[in-house]
């Protein structure tokens, strides 16, 4: 049988690479109406290109059209609400110019799924949609697996056509927000704020605005004393007040579409207000005002926690800090701050509970942040498909109202740390991508279904051969439950090679000073966090502070997070939990292995380069499933000297 004739496509397209299509409705062959804003001019240029590239004949005919055609109906002052329906033996889009914009990529993207009428009828869940990037100025990426920055090179910022393919990526999908430089601020960084830039910046503002994308700029706390020669940066000071009013009058007059700062502080190491004994309150209020008079918002980090943690010390819990710190304030901070919680109390983890304080605010916006680099996660050298898992986040219900208490319905913006660079296809991996896409569309719709989701990407991005299709979707639903199983499963987390989180390392933060422990003995693993151990559990409701202070009760996957447990302690499926680790880690490396199989499977369907260079990631991904799974139970057999009751080869 001859292979399949592939269609050779520009992957550095991503999902926007149109492919040529054998029937398209007849509508598609005129475009009427006339939008006057830029966004709305995007949105007919952007229709104009990926019906052309999806071989239509298509023609702009003013405002009105002769025969069945696509109608941009442009309606000022209606947000982003965007309205497609059916008219006649065409299609009409109604909205202001930034929803006309969504609404062509929604109508190009079913187009290119083969629906011909995609009604849609929607509004965004959240205001803010937002990429946050740790790009710095030198144009390295803080924790960046995809290449190097396309924000910054040389010291400054940096403008090109990346960054218009770019934004193009993030409105078709939905997103309307990005914070261009890195929360933990370096020196280059910091003349950001001086106007140093400006000429920079304000190139790469327009351009994401024509897309409908703010700029959000992350500063440091201590700019007053860096930048404004005063000693303090005390947020009550009335001259560091002054300052902040002073610089923020300058910044968003010579900015345009310049929403925002991203603030890091009191956090591993970053300057903040517990430095002059106020609270975090009265720091993010301080900046609030200050951004204030030109509409823009304070997203401030939750991220505080004791990182000179003395490992001795079995009472602290890194885990318990944001609730710590920020539950006892709800109420206190200005309209426009936005608490940006991390979706789990520690850090990006592959399996963490959802961070409590995410029930905990009634008076005061939040923000849930996810990462899509994948810090922790295979660093885009292994495919993990992470929309499960936020999904799972947004559903979950923290129990402190009867109703209308998911996660999704108590935070008001949704963000993530991004995962692009300036490699030939964005992410590194290719298969990265699909959470680039996925991240986009569950901010938009966070009931939307991951599986989906996923088919929809692999279409877009392979093209509609249902066995590349299948095989695709099936590895990315399958991927995050077999990385959680050959690295860290049970929810014990970490055990990562310090510094860069990559490849096993059991003990490696066991004596350190973040206070990320397992705790484990010859007899024991894992952190007691109930009533009798660091109380961690009382954070939440009673009926989850219950479940969860219960070892029979808590979520197996989570077991370890929350308890400390003998080697010999029975799990629901008879297993010893020691055997469960043996055989999750076995597992997990024959899973991965199954995955790779089931790629190669596509060599005569798929472009060869594209092919070859997830073929080559797997290589990796196996090579170091290999040894998380020998590591990882060779360290559990030596400290316990239980063999694995199957006799399986364990590296001594």
């Amino acid at each position: 049988m001859q292979p399949k004739e592939v269609i050779f496509v520009d992957y550095s397209l991503l999902w926007l690479d149109w492919k040529p299509k054998r029937a398209l409705p007849a509508y598609t062959k005129r475009i009427a109406g006339m939008p006057a804003t830029r966004q709305g001019k995007a949105a007919q240029r952007e229709l104009m290109a990926g019906l052309k590239a999806m071989g239509a004949e298509t023609m702009l005919c003013g405002k009105v059209a002769d025969g069945p055609s696509i109608k941009l109906t442009e309606s000022l002052g209606s947000g982003e609400k965007i309205t497609l329906k059916r008219s006649g033996d065409g299609m009409e889009l109604i909205g202001s110019g930034i929803a006309l914009l969504y609404g062509v990529f929604h109508l190009l993207r079913h187009l290119a799924l083969g629906e011909d009428y995609p009604e849609w009828d929607s509004s965004p869940a959240y205001a803010i949609r937002m990429l946050d990037h740790w790009d710095n100025a030198d144009g390295s990426i803080e924790r960046g697996y995809s290449g190097r920055s396309f924000f910054f090179r040389d010291g400054k910022p940096f403008f090109s056509e990346r960054t218009r393919d770019y934004v193009r990526l993030l409105a078709s999908c939905g997103l309307n927000a990005c914070c261009i430089n890195n929360v933990n601020v370096h020196a280059n960084a910091l003349k950001l704020l001086t106007g140093s830039y400006q000429r920079e910046l304000k190139r790469i503002a327009v351009c994401l605005g024509e897309y409908g994308v703010s700029l959000w700029l992350s500063v440091s706390f201590s700019s007053p004393i860096e930048l404004g020669g005063l000693e303090t940066a005390d947020p009550l000071d009335p001259r560091v007040r002054q300052w902040w009013k002073d610089t923020c009058g300058k910044l968003f007059a010579s900015i345009p579409n310049l929403a925002g700062f991203l603030v890091k502080a009191d956090s591993e190491g970053r300057p903040g207000p517990h430095s002059y004994g106020r609270t975090q309150a009265e720091g993010a209020n301080m900046l609030a005002e200050a951004v204030s008079p030109f509409g823009g918002k304070i997203l401030w980090r939750c991220f505080v926690y004791n990182c000179t943690q003395d490992w001795r010390d079995t009472k602290t819990d890194r885990a318990s800090a944001q609730c710590d710190h920020f539950a006892p304030l709800d109420g206190q901070f200005r309209g426009n701050v936005y608490l940006q919680i991390k979706n789990g109390p520690v850090d990006f983890q592959i399996r963490e509970p959802v961070s409590p304080l995410l029930g905990h605010l009634e008076h005061t916006a939040s923000m849930v942040e996810f990462q899509i680099a994948q810090e922790y996660t295979g660093q885009q050298k292994h495919v993990c498909y992470l929309l499960p898992m936020f999904r799972e986040v947004l559903d979950f219900h923290m129990e402190h109202k009867p109703e209308h208490d998911t996660v999704k319905e108590n935070i008001s913006a949704v963000c993530a740390v991004s995962n692009t660079g300036d490699d030939y296809n964005w992410t590194g991996h290719d298969l990265a991508a699909a959470n680039l896409f996925g991240f986009g569309l569950l901010a938009w719709d966070p009931s939307a279904d991951p599986e989906e989701i996923a088919r929809e990407w692999s279409i877009l991005t392979f093209g509609d051969d249902p066995v590349v299709t299948r095989t695709v979707t099936d590895i990315l639903m399958n991927s995050r439950r077999v990385y959680e199983k050959y690295t860290v499963p049970l929810g014990i987390g970490w055990m990562c090679v310090p510094g860069n989180h990559y490849g096993p390392s059991p003990d490696g933060y066991e004596y350190d000073r973040w206070g990320t422990y397992h705790r484990a003995t010859h007899k024991e693993i894992g952190v007691e966090r109930g009533p009798d151990g660091t109380g961690y559990t009382e954070q939440y409701s009673p009926r989850l502070a219950a479940m969860y202070a219960s070892a029979e009760n808590c979520p197996e996957e989570l077991l370890l997070f929350f308890h400390r447990l003998p080697y010999d302690y029975r799990m629901k499926d008879g297993r010893t939990l020691l055997q469960r680790i043996y055989d999750d880690h076995f597992e997990g490396y024959e899973e991965a292995q199954a995955m790779s199989d089931a790629w190669n499977e596509l060599r005569d369907k798929l472009d060869p380069e594209v092919y070859a260079r997830v073929q080559d990631r797997f290589r990796e991904q196996l090579r170091c499933a290999k040894e998380w799974r020998d590591v990882i139970n060779t360290w559990l057999y030596r400290l316990s000297l239980i063999p694995d009751e199957k006799g399986r080869k364990i590296y001594m």
